[in-house]
This record gives structure tokens, sequence and C-alpha cells, in this order.
């Protein structure tokens, strides 16, 4: 076994969009597991949006990764040494290892992952964080009948493609927006959507909005908020009433910096929200998926089988090599990944 380890630290917070020059690939000792930790060997790291948020020194519900600290993110990879009896070497764990080739955890902190089960790439997509939030924020906010209509933008992403595809199982017409023709012909023929409109073929919120009235004949049910921006003011004078909006993220605004507070004033003002949401009805509810880990074994449990059979579909976008993740992480905030945006480590 090596002594040493790479990872990525945050050399600077971004101004706007992260640059190379925010990032800083550094090599240390390998470190050694204490009482009831685990070392593990990282073959794979994800790469998602709210990463972005721990790159900036503002408040929220988690602190921020230090200037010098190692950039947060889950990893899978193998246990190279265990101090628990609940792993031993050999073992596949997930954990927050963060952009490394190398992490420890207590072992309390780790969950296991079955190669004969799925692929361990999908511990970070379909059947990890990603996937549980979709289904988590649909089932819970969304609430989701047969025969309304679902719109979810960033629709091939894990999250988005998990929305519309438990949302068709539950009878559900369901519209997908993502960025470019290739993306929205994943979600109808990979994902099963029933139509999906590029939001860069619309030059505004007004334009796209006429589109997404024709696609949407009987209004939108279920708006399962990624974007915000464009999108958002396209959709909201379409709701129906009593209408649910589960807020997951807002990757539109997350470049202005400050958690998304500093993106200028849009069409869509306060008043104008607001009224909408009080005269039909609306539920809003934002969620972070942290709150809701006692349901995951119930998500697993619904959602692995169908991963397995086939009738949930996968796609993952995976860049080779550590030292990329950055340029990596920079194409996720524009649209650049298609699926599950995931670093192959070795």
């Amino acid at each position: 076994m090596t002594d040493t380890m790479k990872h990525i630290v945050l050399a600077s917070r971004p101004d706007g969009a992260p640059t190379a020059a925010n990032f800083r690939l550094e090599e240390s000792a390998v470190p050694t597991p204490g009482d009831g930790e685990v070392l593990v060997r990282v073959h794979y790291m994800s790469l998602d949006p709210y990463m972005r948020g721990r790159m900036d020194d503002a408040k929220s519900y988690a602190a921020p990764v230090p200037i010098g600290g190692t950039m947060e993110g889950g990893a899978v990879g193998e246990v190279i040494a265990s101090n628990s009896p609940n792993f031993k070497p050999g073992d596949f764990a997930f954990g927050m290892f963060g952009w490394a080739t190398h992490g420890v955890q207590p072992a309390k902190m780790l969950r296991k992952v079955d190669p004969a089960q799925a692929p361990i790439t999908t511990s970070l997509g379909v059947l990890g964080m990603p996937g549980f939030t979709g289904w988590q924020g649909l089932m819970e906010y969304g609430r989701p009948k047969a025969g309304e209509t679902l719109v979810v933008a960033a629709a091939t992403g894990p999250v988005g493609s998990m929305v519309g595809q438990i949302a068709k199982a539950h009878g559900l017409r369901v519209v997908g927006i993502a960025g470019g023709a290739d993306k929205c012909a994943t979600a109808k023929d990979h994902f099963g959507f029933d139509e999906c409109l590029d939001h860069r073929a619309y030059p505004d919120a007004k334009s796209l909005s006429a589109a997404l009235k024709e696609a949407c004949p009987k209004g939108i049910d279920i708006y399962f908020e990624n974007v915000g921006g464009k999108v958002l003011e396209a959709v909201i004078p379409l709701m129906n009433p009593f209408g649910r909006i589960p807020i997951c993220g807002m990757i539109a605004w997350y470049n202005a910096g400050g958690l998304g507070a500093n993106a200028a004033e849009q069409a869509l003002t306060a008043p104008k929200l607001w009224r909408t949401i009080l005269v039909n009805f609306l539920s809003v509810n934002g969620f972070i998926i942290s709150n809701h880990w006692a349901n995951f074994p119930n998500f697993l449990k619904e959602v692995a089988p169908k991963v397995a059979d086939g009738s949930i579909a996968v796609q993952e976008d995976i860049t080779e090599g550590l030292e990329n993740a950055p340029q990596a992480f920079m194409d996720l905030l524009t649209g650049g990944n298609n699926g599950k945006a995931i670093v192959k480590v070795i």
C-alpha cells in the first residue's frame, strides 16, 4: 500500500463561477484509522451541485469547506484497513471521503456497498443520495396522483431522472426540461418522459412558458424545482390550483455566490410569486435530504430491485482522474454533463 494520497483542496473562494484557480491538488500521508474507524481506497467519487454552496462562506444548513480543506463529497471504494467488526479489507463502502484517493471515516458513518447487487457507481447516483433525493422529495412533498402532470428540470440528471421515472410509474404525464437537444432525446428515449423541452432553445421565460403550455395542456400539478431562474419563471403561471412545488435546488443561481442570494433580480418578483402561491393554494416545500435518512432503507427496498431489472434506467457521466475533477465540476454547473457526474479515481 502506498504511503501517500492525493486530494483536492479549496484554494480560494470563487467570485461567481468557480475557476481552476479555486482548486489545488495536494499530496499528504495516507491517514491511519483510529478506534472504530475504516480506511478506504477511493475508486469513484461523486460530483453534485450542492458542492458549489460549500465553496461560499455563507450561512447554510452545513458548514463551508475551509480554505485549504479537502473538497467535500461522497465517494465509494475498497476497505484496506479496518478497526471495526462491521467492515473487513476487501469490502466496499460509501462515505463522505471528499475529493481524494483515500479517506478515513468512523464505521458508523459508512454504508456497505455490495458489488453483486449493482455496480458500485450506483451508490453515488441512482441508489445513493441523488436518487433518494428525487424519490423522497416527489413522494413526500409532490404527492403524485395518476392523471396529473409533472414538470422537472435538469431532467437527465440523477435527481430529475428519478423524479420523472417514479412519476411515470404512478401514472403521471411527465415533461422534462433540459439543456440541449441530446439531453431531451435522452429524457424521452432512455428515461421514458412524455416530452422534454430544451430551455436553451427559448430566449426568455415567456417563450419557454408558451412551449410548456403546449406540452402541458392540462396545466402543471407538480413542479419539482431543481434549477430556479428562467424555468421557474416559465412554470409558475401554469401551476394548477392545489399544485405542489418541492424545492430541491436552484442551480441556475449558484454561481452568483452567497448560495444564490447574490443572483440578479428577475422578472418573477416576490409579489407576483407570492400572489400566485396564494390564489392557487400551492404547497411549496423546501427540503434537505439529510433530514430524511431514516427513510433511506425504504427507498432502497423499493428502488434497488427496479434498477436491477431495468425498470429504472441509469445514465452515468464518468470522468477519469482525480486531477480532472475541478473541470468536470465546473462543467456540471453549466450543464456540461449528461447523466450522473462521477469521477473515476482509480
